[in-house]
């Protein structure tokens, strides 16, 4: 099927809920994307923060077609081997306790909002307790993941949504208190927001919501579904401010491309939240899934990804700084590790559609935002490619 071919059967038959950039991806190599004509694109995308070993990693492809061949899927009513060890590997990645695997980041946002609303009920013996979340955060587009995602966009078509959420504004501690009321069983924010604009949360508004959730007996669940798995330099972004989270998020570099995402709570969350009948899912952890994220947490600690990103990481930024300070229209950088946004005066969407005729993959955060969260295998060589490519854009801009 050629590229015209497929573009247009596509429009016919499915939903049109995204706006499509007109390239067809049939392979990929490395950090390399190839078109169905055979050009290269240099992937600082990665599938939005999913890809961290690129494409066509031998390790991580023979591992899924080994579980193939054995077993796929037999429910949530048999134990499975895959999903066991996976479960160890990322309570030791992210010191949590217990662990349930979903198919994507926004049910384990789900997950997580009700495991903190149990909780709640189990220890006043009521329901009707509220949650704080954040402004021009992003959980998801199910009704429960995006009645605590703060965009008014997102949210007006779909209303009336879960009732008792309320939303204060990112790193402005004030306003989380101001909010905290008797019904407050949870408070919800990314660790760096990321379609938001990529703003990592500053050590003293972290902590200081950590304080305010020991001081009042409120859970804090912490969305690590974009910035996890390594992409900071930390397995877990949180790992950096020293606050540790009563309930997390995790999908996307989870399973590097096969679906799934994780809720994972301490043991003082398990002990009084979900128990057998409050939650369930199909798919969510069979050996296929359980293979894939196995496979994914070996490798990242075996080669130190963390590591590398940490070294990684200034050789970037020094990069993007370059252009900020080259270009006018570029007025600001801000994230962390490799997830970098760069602030633009221009349409970002323009930018990422021209970086692709020039065989870069750049995709955006918000409406004035170009996000950079490349496969956490970059080299410097890769840095220098990008920043050139990019620069031959922003010129033509």
């Amino acid at each position: 099927m050629n590229k015209e071919t497929c573009m247009k059967e596509a429009e016919e038959s499915i939903l049109h809920t995204y706006n499509r950039f007109p390239v067809v991806f049939d392979h990929g190599e490395g950090v390399y994307l190839y078109d169905t004509d055979g050009k290269e694109y240099l992937d600082f995308a990665a599938g939005i923060a999913v890809q961290a070993f690129g494409y066509h990693n031998r390790e991580y492809s023979e591992a899924l077609k080994t579980q193939v061949d054995k077993l796929m899927h037999t429910s949530n009513l048999f134990y499975n081997e895959p999903i066991t060890s996976a479960a160890k590997r990322v309570l030791k990645a992210s010191r949590m306790d217990r662990v349930f695997f979903t198919n994507s980041g926004t049910e384990a946002i789900e997950g997580a909002l009700k495991a903190a609303k149990k909780y709640a009920y189990t220890r006043d013996g009521h329901a009707g307790h509220e949650i704080i979340a954040m402004n021009h955060s992003f959980h998801g587009r199910s009704l429960g993941a995006l009645s605590v995602t703060g965009n008014k966009h997102y949210q007006e078509p779909f209303e009336p949504l879960i009732p008792g959420i309320r939303f204060a504004e990112f790193n402005q501690l004030d306003s989380v208190k101001a909010l905290i009321n008797e019904k407050t069983c949870a408070i919800i924010l990314e660790t760096v927001q990321g379609e938001g604009g990529i703003y990592p949360a500053t050590d003293e508004f972290l902590q200081g919501v950590r304080a305010l959730c020991d001081e009042h007996d409120i859970l804090l669940i912490l969305d690590e579904i974009q910035c996890g798995m390594g992409r900071t330099g930390e397995m877990f972004a949180w790992q950096h401010y020293g606050v540790k989270p009563d309930i997390m998020t995790s999908a996307k570099a989870l399973g590097c491309g096969v679906p799934v995402g994780a809720f994972l709570m301490t043991e003082r969350v398990a002990e009084k939240s979900l128990a057998p009948g409050d939650h369930g899912t199909t798919y969510g952890g069979n050996p296929f899934v359980g293979a894939a994220v196995d496979t994914v947490l070996k490798m990242m600690e075996r080669d130190r990804i963390t590591e590398h990103v940490k070294e990684i990481t200034p050789y970037l930024e020094q990069k993007l700084d370059a252009l900020v300070e080259k270009y006018d229209f570029l007025t600001a950088r801000r994230g962390l590790g490799l997830m970098q946004g760069v602030v633009c005066e221009k349409p970002v969407g323009k930018i990422a559609s021209a970086a692709l005729e020039h065989g870069l993959v750049v995709i955006t955060a918000g409406a004035d935002v170009l996000r950079f969260v490349p496969p956490l295998i970059i080299g410097k060589e890769h840095v220098d490619e990008m920043a050139e490519k990019l620069d031959a854009v922003l010129a033509e801009m």
